[in-house]
């Protein structure tokens, strides 16, 4: 089982990374599941409108609520956020080299959100990469234990990792195929 977690200091840095590791990875034939968050800025002077694009070529949904300028509340839009997990619980199951999620939130701390998607791909030796916040650190060790391997927050770093991971997934099916034609 591989998962793989990044985590920048800058608010966005994450973001930005990962997403740029997800087109790289298509550039260059592979095909990436999950979602990757697009922040827009305000012109209102509101916080940034979240967005994520569901891979490896699906919509771009809009998972934030615009809640007011003063509101201090959690403004994810669950109902957009389930949307964009059940269309990469489908890629995944039509096959996906990898799993990408954008952030481990709080919804996967409480066992909701891309938490079962997490678990699909890594029963199925899909190797994932996942966004992580201080908030959520502790559950996300929780949940993945000893499995996971901490990336630099570099898009060097993670695209390394997830073509080494696609490579060795790849390897293991070519011997397996060997083997059982062998027989």
């Amino acid at each position: 089982m591989q998962i793989a977690y990044t985590m920048a200091p800058g608010r966005g840095d994450t973001d930005l990374i990962l997403f740029q590791v997800a087109q790289r990875l298509m550039q260059a034939g592979l095909t990436p599941c999950g979602t990757v968050q697009i922040n827009t800025d305000r012109t209102d002077g509101g916080k940034c409108d979240m967005d994520v694009q569901v891979l490896p070529k699906g919509p771009v949904i809009r998972i934030s609520q615009t809640l007011g300028k003063e509101a201090r509340g959690c403004r994810l839009d669950p109902a957009a956020l389930e949307t964009s997990v059940a269309l990469t619980e489908t890629a995944l199951r039509a096959g996906a080299d990898l799993l990408i999620v954008n952030k481990f939130g709080k919804h996967e701390a409480e066992g909701r959100g891309f938490r079962a998607a997490i678990g699909m791909a890594l029963e199925g030796g899909v190797p994932v990469i996942v966004g992580l916040n201080p908030l959520n650190q502790v559950a996300f060790f929780d949940y993945i234990a000893d499995l996971g391997c901490e990336l630099a927050p570099d898009v060097g770093s993670v695209e390394a990792w997830a073509r080494a991971q696609v490579s060795a997934r790849a390897a293991g099916a070519d011997c397996a195929a060997r083997a059982s034609s062998a027989a």
